[in-house]
């Protein structure tokens, strides 16, 4: 099935602004009906997600951050997560950022999917990074970064999903996700790092 009848197509594009790793631009496009329309959207670098799994002898707790977001204005809990720095591969900037964030390194990797969290305004696409057998070691944060580190269960935090207390978009699909990995119908395939 072609999806010609849906497809913008650009005939002009001007940059809005350019910062420090993200750009904005205004498209104009020509839509289906041959009419054209303005597109304002945010280029982002992209981004990875780690969903680190801490096996004790209670049950499975998930890692977490808790920290201070300035767009929102408050203090969001989020599962370890980063952008991906020019080059990078995807699977680096996990290890990388879940070492800096929570000083956790895991044996065990699993590349789960994409994740599209704003697509109405942002070209940012952030990978899904599942990770097991964990070792804690010392956080490595930048400067400017203050965040809490702190383990939860899933049921905690879809308890905390249900309330409203816990409503980032990644952590969501995160948390999504993992629930059918636990139940079977989303099987990963693991790697091992010496």
């Amino acid at each position: 099935m072609s999806d010609d009848h849906l497809i913008e197509r650009r005939v002009h594009q001007e940059e809005l602004l350019r910062g420090h790793f993200l750009q904005v631009l205004r498209d104009t496009v020509q839509l289906p009906n041959h009419k054209l329309a303005t597109r304002e959207y945010v280029v982002h670098p992209g981004a990875v997600m780690v969903i680190p799994m801490l096996e004790t002898p209670d049950g499975l707790r998930l890692v977490m951050e808790r920290q201070f977001r300035h767009p929102v204005g408050q203090v969001m809990t989020e599962f370890p997560a980063g952008k991906l720095d020019p080059g990078e591969d995807p699977w680096l900037c996990a290890q990388r950022e879940l070492l800096e964030e929570t000083g956790y390194t895991a044996h065990q990797w699993a590349r789960a999917g994409v994740l599209h969290p704003v697509i109405a305004y942002s070209t940012e696409v952030i990978e899904i990074w599942f990770a097991k057998d964990l070792t804690l070691g010392e956080r490595q944060l930048d400067t400017d970064e203050f965040l809490d580190v702190f383990t939860a269960t899933p049921a905690e935090l879809m308890a905390a999903c249900q309330r409203g207390l816990l409503t980032d978009a990644k952590t969501l699909t995160g948390l999504l996700w993992l629930q059918n990995v636990q139940s079977g119908q989303w099987p990963l395939e693991w790697q091992t790092i010496a």
